[in-house]
């Protein structure tokens, strides 16, 4: 069973930085895409950051230059590092990951449960 694990979320200042962590863990062949999703409070799913299999990213416009996504292969665990934080950036985040489970398998994506970060002002 593939399981993914958020960890680093938590309450800080407007300014902060919080360093987001995805482990994925089970059967696992290969992973084509790992990101980072958020939902505000009453607000909609929205992307943060995407990491391809090949290395190419792509960044909400209202992160970029503050919050950076990189993957530690070895590990098949994904980061979100977020400095410069402001209170827009509360959210439940998620960690998503598509990925083959075998050689044989066809691709499907994977949530974490979520963890809470929230900015205060």
């Amino acid at each position: 069973q593939v399981r993914l694990v958020e960890s680093g979320g938590g309450l800080v200042q407007a300014g902060g930085s919080l360093r987001l962590s995805c482990a994925a863990s089970g059967s696992i062949f290969r992973i084509n895409k790992m990101a980072w999703y958020r939902q505000p409070p009453g607000k909609q799913r929205e992307l943060v950051a995407m990491l391809t299999t090949g290395g190419s990213t792509n960044y909400a416009d209202s992160v970029k230059g503050r919050f950076t996504i990189s993957r530690d292969s070895g590990k098949n665990t994904v980061y979100l590092q977020m400095n410069s934080l402001k209170p827009e950036d509360t959210a439940v985040y998620n960690c998503n990951a598509d990925l083959y489970a075998s050689a044989t398998s066809y691709p499907r994506g994977y949530w974490g449960q979520g963890t809470q970060v929230t900015v205060s002002s």
